[in-house]
């Protein structure tokens, strides 16, 4: 079974606050995304493995460390996970792009594929998927398949705030994909939206409604 990993840093919960708040702003929400997304990539990558690199400092030579060829993608689901990718890359600016367009059905809520574009050698990395909302769960568990049926295979799933519904779910259908979180909430909503939430992570992302 794959874990679930609460990252409750101060920094990120403090700026948590701020993302869940009415009040806040688009450029506000957009900007505390990306810091929030940059300090949970801190803690997603983790376990990457080091090697040892022989460098020259000022005074002496040194054996330093450096990751060891780990080859890294980023996976955002379109559209609210545009808003997380900048901080992701600016941890780990080599990793590679690739995106998953999904829309939730909203008489049935299940996902519906409307667009996936990936980098060529998926199942040679190792995978970030990354949404603000875990809700029901099912674009996740959806977009982790459309993956997993391009050969990919080891995939990590970061949300900033997730419901238990959608945890359950995901963890039911990939129970071999670690899920990071920033907040796990109360409930979903009769509409399948997160209580207490932050509302539509893409309107307020991009100033949608």
């Amino acid at each position: 079974m794959g874990n679930v990993y609460v990252t409750d840093h101060p920094l990120i919960q403090h700026k948590l606050s701020y993302i869940r708040d009415v009040k806040t702003g688009t450029k506000d929400f957009r900007d505390l995304v990306e810091e929030v997304s940059m300090l949970m990539a801190y803690e997603i990558t983790r376990d990457l493995p080091l090697a040892d690199k022989p460098i020259q400092t000022p005074l002496c030579e040194m054996t330093a460390k450096q990751i060891a060829g780990k080859k890294l993608g980023i996976i955002p689901i379109l559209r609210a996970g545009l808003g997380m990718v900048d901080g992701v890359l600016r941890l780990i600016p080599a990793a590679k792009v690739g995106h998953v367009g999904l829309y939730r059905d909203p008489e049935t809520l299940e996902p519906v594929e409307y667009y996936c574009k990936l980098p060529t050698d998926v199942e040679e990395r190792e995978l970030i998927v990354i949404d603000p909302m875990l809700a029901t769960g099912g674009s996740a568990a959806a977009a982790i398949q459309f993956l997993k049926d391009r050969g990919a295979q080891n995939i990590k799933l970061m949300c900033l705030i997730a419901a238990p519904e959608g945890i359950a779910k995901v963890q039911e259908h990939h129970d071999d994909v670690d899920i990071y979180i920033a907040g796990v909430d109360e409930k979903l909503n009769e509409k399948g939206y997160i209580v207490p939430g932050l509302g539509d992570a893409g309107d307020r992302l991009f100033g949608t409604k």
